[in-house]
C-alpha cells in the first residue's frame, strides 16, 4: 500500500472512532424555538459542542415536538432523552419541593429569585438524583400577572371564569379565587384561548406576546406574583457516561447558560408589557381590592406549601431568609 493509501486509511479510521465516540444527546423543550428560553439553551449546545470538540453533540427538539411539556420529565428520567427542560412546578403534586419557585409572593424580582434558586438548589439536586436527574442549569420567567377577558376589579368578578392552570400553584390559586382551573400545557394555550376552553390565566408577560393573548383576551394585571423557572437536567447516567473533558464543558457552559438567561429575562421582561400594550390589551397594576385579595390568597398558599413540602420545604425558606 502507499504512503498515500496509507494515510487516508488512517485519517478515515480516526475519523470513524472519533464519531463512534461521539455522545449524540436529544433535548426535548416545551417552548417555541423563538423563546428566549429555547434560543438560550440553542447558544448553550452550540458552545458544548465547540468546547467538547464535537464529542458531545446535542439536538433541541422545540415546542414540544418529540416529547410534550409533560412528558420531559419522566423522558429524561428513564433515558428515552438524555437531556431536557421542564418548568419543575407542574410536578409539584409529585413531589412539593418541585413548586418551591411558585409560592406567591415569596420572591418576586429578578434578583429574589436568583436567591430562591441558590437557596433550593441543595434540596432539589437531593431529590432529582433520587430519580437519577441532575439539575444543570434554571433560568426565570418575568413575573406573572393575570390575564383575563374583561376588566377586574376584585375576586367577586371573576367567579366560575375557566382559568387555565399550568401546575398545582396556578391550579389552586384559581380555585381560591373561586374561578375553575384546567390543565392545559404551553403548546395547546393559543386553542384552548381561541375555543373558549378558557377564558383567563396566569403567566409572564413572555407567554401573552408568545400567544398573541390581545387576540383573546383585553387585561393584563402585573401581579408579580412570582418568577417561575424552567430548568435544564440531564439523565444522571448520561451524565456518568461523559468523558471528564465533555463533562467539564457541559457543566462549565450551563453555569453561563444560568447567568445569561437571568440577565435575558430581566432586559426582555419590561419589553413584554408594552408589546401587550401595542396589541391592545390594558396592561395596568392591580387595583387596591384585587391586591388584597391576592396577597390574601398568597398568604393561604404559602402556609399550605411549608405544610406539605415539610423540612425540605422550611429548609429552602430558611435559607432564602438568611
Amino acid at each position: 500500500m502507499s504512503f498515500l493509501k496509507t494515510a487516508l486509511a488512517a485519517s478515515v479510521a480516526t475519523l470513524a472512532t472519533t464519531a463512534a465516540h461521539a455522545e449524540n444527546w436529544d433535548m426535548p423543550m416545551a417552548y417555541p424555538a423563538d423563546n428566549y428560553h429555547t434560543e438560550n439553551a440553542q447558544i448553550f449546545v452550540d458552545a458544548v459542542r465547540e468546547c467538547s470538540g464535537g464529542d458531545l453533540n446535542i439536538t433541541i427538539h422545540a415546542g414540544g415536538s418529540l416529547f410534550k411539556g409533560d412528558e420531559i420529565k419522566r423522558a429524561v428520567q428513564v433515558g428515552e432523552a438524555q437531556i431536557g427542560e421542564r418548568l419543575l412546578s407542574a410536578h409539584a403534586n409529585e413531589n412539593p419541593v418541585f413548586g418551591y419557585d411558585s409560592v406567591p409572593f415569596l420572591a418576586t424580582s429578578f434578583e429574589a429569585s436568583d436567591k430562591l434558586r441558590d437557596a433550593a438548589k441543595p434540596t432539589l439536586t437531593k431529590v432529582m438524583n433520587a430519580q437519577n436527574m441532575t439539575p444543570l442549569y434554571s433560568v426565570p420567567w418575568p413575573a406573572q400577572g393575570l390575564y383575563f377577558a374583561k376588566e377586574v376589579n376584585s375576586l367577586d368578578d371573576v367567579q366560575g371564569v375557566k382559568f387555565r392552570a399550568y401546575n398545582a400553584a396556578t391550579a389552586r390559586v384559581a380555585e381560591l379565587a373561586g374561578m375553575v382551573p384546567t390543565q392545559i400545557e404551553a403548546a395547546e394555550l393559543k386553542q384552548a384561548l381561541a375555543t373558549g376552553v378558557v377564558s383567563a390565566f396566569i403567566s409572564s408577560g413572555s407567554t401573552g406576546v408568545d400567544e398573541k393573548a390581545w387576540e383573546d383576551l383585553t387585561h393584563f394585571y402585573d401581579a408579580k406574583a412570582w418568577l417561575p423557572r424552567n430548568t435544564v437536567f440531564v439523565n444522571s447516567d448520561a451524565l456518568a457516561g461523559l468523558s471528564d473533558e465533555s463533562r467539564k464543558c457541559l457543566l462549565d457552559e450551563a453555569a453561563k447558560a444560568e447567568a445569561r438567561g437571568s440577565e435575558t429575562a430581566a432586559k426582555l421582561a419590561g419589553g413584554f408589557l408594552d408589546q401587550l400594550a401595542e396589541g391592545g390589551m390594558t396592561v395596568a397594576e392591580p387595583g387596591e381590592q384585587l391586591a388584597a385579595d391576592l396577597q390574601e390568597i398568597g398568604a393561604t398558599m404559602t402556609d399550605e406549601w411549608l405544610e406539605s413540602a415539610g423540612d425540605d420545604g422550611r429548609a429552602i425558606v430558611d435559607a432564602y431568609r438568611k
